[in-house]
């Protein structure tokens, strides 16, 4: 391997399997700066600390610890179908024009990936979690225009929060903007996600199999739109009306769900519409489990 500055030669664009949706459409990452491949520590860490548009390759398994910055206009993208950031992962702090996509996750000793302080056209993609010690994705304190798409959360715990705190509506409201889609949340416990604030949050044709203590939390007047989705063995697929914890209600919008061996949805209250941001295509909540298998988590692009 050589070393980073080396390999900065040209500026080749990462030609994608796709391209951003929902409330990240736009997001381009690092097209139009330089292409590199890291495979060791020191690389990667040097890769998403430098200033302006680059494609950060990761190839096999890189060792960090806790959250590691991310500057903005960055595209960190796995190699092949076992790329692997264990110990540690990747923090927003006022970014932007970030994308995240095709690596596994692994022992985190905070959050996977956070996207914080007004950070904003964030797209996390095709990526694998397993074993965070707090959250695998946290969305949080004035960020916006976020989506996460075809990820693999495996037997996670805290999968996903959105707005970090009740005390934190003077940050938070009228931000908060999220697409959750595709997303297999496979045996994984809650937050799936819970929501502070935000509106609107679409969380549409993902999975959700043996959640065991909730699927969707709509709380703080939060206004959430859950439609299309398979909810499979999950005793409480959505808090909302009734708060949850000690978060009050939020408001929650159900349609063209499917509820197989689970309770019932709460929901309520009216949520700004989603398709008024952008367009989208919804697939039958009866194909979503085999969709979101087939084509959910790193090495799938």
């Amino acid at each position: 391997m050589h070393g980073l500055l080396a390999i900065l030669l040209l500026p080749v664009a990462l030609a994608p399997a796709s391209a951003a949706d929902g409330f990240a459409t736009g997001t381009t990452g690092g097209v139009g700066g330089a292409t590199v491949t890291v495979d060791t520590t020191d690389e990667l860490l040097e890769a998403i600390d430098m200033v302006g548009p680059l494609i950060i390759q990761v190839s096999g398994t890189i060792a960090i610890t806790s959250k590691q910055g991310v500057r903005p206009n960055k595209t960190i993208v796995g190699l092949g179908t076992n790329a692997t950031i264990t110990g540690g992962g990747f923090d927003m702090y006022r970014s932007y024009n970030v994308i995240i996509r095709n690596l596994t996750f692994v022992d985190a000793e905070d959050d996977a990936i956070n996207v914080g302080q007004q950070s904003h056209h964030v797209w996390i993609d095709h990526n694998t979690f397993v074993r965070p010690v707090d959250g695998s994705i946290d969305i949080v304190r004035g960020a916006d225009y976020v989506t996460v798409s075809w990820n693999h959360f495996a037997g996670t715990d805290k999968s996903m929060l959105i707005g970090h705190s009740d005390g934190a509506s003077g940050t938070d409201v009228g931000h908060l903007k999220v697409t959750i889609h595709h997303n297999w949340f496979d045996g994984s416990r809650q937050r799936h996600p819970r929501v502070r604030f935000g509106e609107p949050v679409h969380v549409y044709n993902n999975y959700f199999n043996g959640n065991e203590l909730y699927g969707v939390a709509s709380t703080m007047n939060a206004g959430v739109v859950v439609e299309g989705n398979y909810f499979s063995a999950v005793p409480y697929p959505c808090y909302s009306t009734g708060g949850y914890a000690d978060s009050g209600p939020g408001r929650l919008v159900q349609r063209a769900n499917v509820f197989t061996g689970s309770g019932t949805c709460q929901a309520g209250g009216t949520v700004a519409e989603p398709g008024t941001y952008y367009s989208y295509t919804l697939d039958p909540a009866s194909a979503v489990p085999s969709l979101v298998q087939a084509g959910a988590g790193a090495g799938r692009i």
